[in-house]
């Protein structure tokens, strides 16, 4: 545990009661389903660039092990790769989006492909958005600052956070998100301008990093590294990606707040690759790389200073426990029990609270048993991400889309497959045929849509 001075704590318990007030004290003009589940359809570029920006980095504890772990390669695997994709969506994916005015992704795919696919697909949406790893993240970190288990810091993170969105919705979300884009880079400014004004700049990191941590790969094999950016490819399929821009204000709020986010993204990734550089020289000797962003603090940081970086730690992953939290509960409330009930619009909101309870319940469940946050991260993204890839991506254009029974075997046996290869390699203790799962998933994805596109539904010629 680390023992944080009296004002540290005390700056820590103002940004929770500061976030709640945003959050929780300014109710809706009205109960509508737009302002509920989309805010509206209102949001401005400053808001939707600060909500996207602070949502994308929930992983912060996870980016620092991976830099203290495998140095600059970071930014290669985390950085770039999300980069691309970002800039894809923005160009081809947001303006088109934010014309459907949907509420969920489930909305398109049943516009294209039907029920069954909707179905389906919402399915692997509902796990792909799942919050269990911030759940786990955030109480993994209040049982560092604080003197409780593990577990009742899941516990009060995940009611802490259902407060707000259950009463004001996505609304809530961006308005709390506004503070924590904030905090999340005021804290990282703090931590590496301290480090770069006591030790020097990028000559001291290059004299004292193992020269491992300056390679492109860090080590790592270019099998492992393709897996993440396969994996980044989740970016194009992403429920929050969606739910900004059906809540944009415009189609050019979308496209332009998708661009600018990845500026935001680019100098937040600098800032924690750097951090995580200064915590290899300075703590080499650090028994969990998890840990090495709060340990720089504690080592570099006055009081006052340390509160708010920790503040800066949470808010990042409460940024986007909130956001993720709220988009697959929409899933579970639009897309299986409202519809299972009849679909009238006036009971919208309540299946989307009733499914916020659902969500963080079984959020709770995965993030007590559970011991590792990218373990989680991997196994629901190889799953999720090559059954939802192609038929998504093909739904908006009329000449790529898939046939509906195509998108529907394709959702269901891509993300089979990867499912099956995860139990494999979990009960064998090793990966079938030293390929990862995601590559079998992908593999088949392409195998059923070219099928469908040579031999049942298109002409190529």
């Amino acid at each position: 545990m680390i023992n944080l001075a009296p004002v540290d704590q005390y700056i820590i318990l103002a940004y929770f009661l500061f976030t709640l007030w945003l959050g929780f004290g300014r109710k809706n003009q009205s109960e509508s389903t737009e302002n509920f589940l989309v805010a509206g359809r209102r949001v401005t570029l400053p808001a939707f660039v600060a909500s996207l920006v602070s949502t994308w980095y929930g992983g912060i504890l996870g980016v620092g092990e991976f830099t203290y772990r495998f140095g600059i390669s970071n930014w290669l695997v985390f950085g770039v790769p999300y980069y691309v994709c970002a800039i894809l969506f923005a160009l081809f994916l947001a303006g088109v989006a934010r014309r459907t005015e949907h509420y969920t992704i489930p909305d398109q795919l049943e516009k294209v492909y039907g029920s069954k696919a909707r179905t389906a697909g919402a399915l692997f949406i509902f796990l792909l958005a799942l919050p269990a790893p911030y759940l786990l993240m955030l109480g993994i970190l209040l049982h560092l600052i604080l003197p409780i288990p593990t577990w009742t810091g899941i516990l009060f993170a995940a009611g802490f956070s259902l407060l707000y969105i259950f009463r004001g919705g996505l609304q809530a979300v961006i308005r709390t998100d506004l503070l924590q884009f904030v905090l999340m880079f005021l804290g990282f400014i703090i931590l590496v301008g301290t480090a770069w004004t006591q030790y020097g700049g990028f000559s001291f990191l290059q004299q004292k990093l193992p020269a491992q941590h300056l390679t492109w790969h860090g080590g790592n094999s270019l099998q492992y590294i393709l897996v993440w950016y396969v994996i980044a490819m989740a970016t194009l399929v992403d429920a929050n990606f969606y739910q900004r821009c059906f809540a944009a204000k415009s189609e050019k709020v979308a496209r332009r707040g998708i661009l600018v986010s990845v500026l935001f993204w680019l100098v937040f990734d600098f800032l924690t690759t750097t951090a995580g550089l200064y915590a290899r020289v300075l703590l080499p000797e650090l028994p969990d790389p998890a840990q090495s962003f709060p340990r720089l603090a504690v080592f570099l940081l006055p009081g006052i200073f340390q509160g708010i970086f920790f503040v800066a730690l949470l808010a990042t992953i409460m940024s986007t426990l909130d956001s993720f939290g709220f988009v697959s509960a929409l899933t579970i409330g639009r897309d299986f029990l409202w519809r299972l009930r009849g679909g009238d619009d006036a009971s919208l909101n309540f299946y989307t609270r009733i499914g916020l309870l659902f969500t963080f319940s079984i959020s709770v469940v995965i993030a007590i048993t559970s011991s590792s946050i990218i373990s989680i991260w991997y196994q629901l993204g190889s799953i999720a991400t090559p059954a939802l890839l192609l038929p998504l991506l093909t739904s908006f254009s009329r000449r790529w889309k898939m046939s509906p029974t195509a998108a529907f075997v394709n959702i269901i046996a891509a993300g089979g497959i990867s499912a099956l290869w995860i139990v494999v390699s979990l009960v064998s203790n090793q990966m079938p045929f030293g390929v990862d799962a995601v590559f079998p998933g992908v593999l088949l994805s392409g195998i059923i849509y070219l099928i469908d596109a040579w031999f049942i539904k298109k002409d190529f010629s």
